[in-house]
């Protein structure tokens, strides 16, 4: 891990954790941005992470994207531009091996990563769920709760567990 990356990471969880959340000020969301920026593997300008959220520098975000507060961001994600992340998102790319029957599913180790990628002009509603490998379009809405297990095509709005298409934004 890059100096930077650890010095990031523990900014981030002393000091920005005690930071307001980014609604009471711009202060606030420049301080967190501060931190985050040095964390993240690529970032964009104006960038927003939420309070007590979990991300690794594997993730790529875009200009005028936010991580919502209380997120976890697991692995290699790519986040679009203008990206509307709500607060309790959950992001997965990675799984628990379960195939075999004789060893115990805790020593059977992780399947392989498989990246998740955002598109442009993305809402995640509050307490989204997306599993590994999926590709969210640009312009989509995830409504909250929703799990996502497959891709999402553009401008699709999706709700429910496992997510379903209920109508297109263009339509």
């Amino acid at each position: 891990m890059k100096i930077k990356t650890l010095f990031g990471k523990i900014l981030y969880v002393t000091i920005g954790s005690l930071v307001p959340d980014s609604s009471r000020g711009k202060l606030f969301k420049k301080v967190r941005a501060l931190f985050g920026n040095l964390i993240v593997g690529k970032h964009g300008k104006n960038i927003n992470y939420g309070k007590n959220s979990k991300f690794s520098e594997f993730v790529t975000i875009g200009d005028n994207s936010g991580i919502g507060n209380n997120c976890y961001l697991q692995g290699e994600i790519s986040i679009g531009k203008n990206v509307m992340m709500a607060n309790n998102v959950k992001i997965f790319t990675v799984n628990h091996k379960i195939d075999r029957l004789d060893i115990p599913m805790c020593l059977q180790g992780n399947d392989e990563s498989r990246p998740v990628v955002i598109g442009d002009d993305v809402w995640l509603c509050s307490d989204v769920i997306i599993l590994p490998g999926c590709r969210i379009g640009n312009g989509a809405v995830i409504g909250a709760g929703a799990v996502v297990r497959k891709d999402v095509p553009d401008y699709a709005v999706v709700i429910g567990n496992p997510a379903e298409i209920i109508k297109f934004r263009n339509k």
